[in-house]
């Protein structure tokens, strides 16, 4: 048995989907795991997500996609409507986990949040809430983790899932520039309408919008505000800001837009992404989900990156005699398609501003086909 199988323990920092996929993967290995998280027990606020094919092929990996499927709302086509409301086609998206199950699901963000916090915790991770890491020191095979507490961890492995500002990225001396791409993209809750069983993605003439059932009464609705400044509203004028800017969508968006004032949550977010050059990992230190690759939100598929990221890395530190060169491999397997979406999504968003939305619509297929083959 080499020397980190004797002492094979983890702290991973953040309980995102990154980090709380990782915990259960690497705790069913027979890591020993600690979770720090700087937020409190309280599961995290948050609208909605979709899990993408690879995301269910992920998570059915470990247990978890029917658990997703029951709670959410599957589904396996995008429709595409133009600037005059008419059908510009649809996308049917690969059903990776069988031809019974659905290609994708829609699911409230806590939702998910809960499903794998569970089955960390069930696996034997132990989660700390309100604390995170503040100094990181390479001794040998070993990390020295001091976290914000004071308490001090000497561990085999240090996990940086810690989201696109990581903080354990910067610590351990990886530099990622964070972009930001002129768009702002804003989200809603609202009932769900009758005929919204699939993603509904809208052109307009200046921004984009959409529509994605979470469960059989909710849905999010989303728009992509382009040439946007960063700039900071506060939360009374949300809701009418965005009502304003839908109404210069015709056909169903009319409806959508109506919605919204039944809605009370509301959120604009500048659209950023980030990626790392060059290593993920320095010594037994490595960086998963948005703190290696955060791409724009166009492609609906950080989620998928995130969760693949946990798997793999714990399958490749399995497969190594050491935790660096597991490492090693691990970055290598995961850095081209992980480069591969976060320019995807670039290009899309890029496009986008251009409304050259018939060129989007095809590069989106092409890559949701591509991240449909094994990760």
């Amino acid at each position: 048995m080499n020397r980190y199988r004797g002492v094979r323990t983890a702290v991973i920092v953040g309980a995102g989907i990154a980090g709380l996929t990782a915990a259960t993967a690497l705790a069913r290995a027979g890591w020993q795991v600690e979770i720090a998280e700087v937020g409190p027990p309280k599961a995290p606020s948050g609208w909605g997500l979709c899990l993408t094919g690879p995301s269910l092929r992920a998570l059915d990996e470990v247990g978890l996609a029917d658990a997703c499927l029951a709670e959410g709302y599957g589904m396996s086509t995008i429709t595409h409507v133009d600037v005059d409301g008419e059908p510009a086609g649809e996308a049917r998206l690969p059903r990776l986990i069988g031809a019974r199950r659905p290609a994708m699901v829609g699911i409230g963000r806590p939702v998910v949040h809960r499903i794998l916090l569970a089955e960390a915790r069930r696996c034997g991770a132990v989660v700390r809430h309100g604390v995170t890491v503040t100094a990181v020191d390479h001794e040998r095979e070993l990390v020295r983790v001091r976290l914000s507490d004071g308490t001090v961890r000497q561990v085999a492995l240090l996990v940086g899932a810690d989201g696109i500002r990581s903080a354990v990225r910067s610590l351990l001396g990886l530099k990622a520039s964070l972009d930001f791409h002129g768009q702002r993209v804003w989200r809603a809750l609202v009932p769900r309408p009758r005929w919204a069983t699939g993603i509904h993605q809208f052109a307009g003439k200046a921004d984009t919008a959409g529509l994605v059932p979470l469960s059989d009464r909710q849905a999010y609705v989303f728009l992509t505000e382009n040439r946007v400044e960063r700039s900071v509203l506060p939360d009374a004028a949300l809701a009418p800001r965005l009502r304003q800017l839908l109404e210069g969508f015709p056909g169903r968006v009319e409806e959508i837009r109506s919605l919204v004032a039944e809605s009370a949550s509301v959120v604009r977010r500048p659209v950023l992404t980030a990626l790392l050059e060059g290593a993920w990992n320095r010594g037994n230190g490595v960086v998963i989900g948005d703190a290696a690759h955060a791409p724009a939100p166009q492609m609906a598929s950080g989620a998928a990156l995130a969760v693949e990221d946990g798997l793999v890395l714990a399958r490749e530190l399995a497969r190594h005699e050491s935790v660096e060169r597991g490492l090693h491999a691990f970055v290598s397997r995961r850095a081209k398609r992980c480069r591969t979406l976060v320019e995807t999504s670039v290009a899309i968003a890029g496009l986008e501003q251009a409304r050259r939305h018939h060129e989007a619509y095809p590069l989106a297929d092409s890559c949701h086909r591509l991240m449909a083959e094994p990760a």
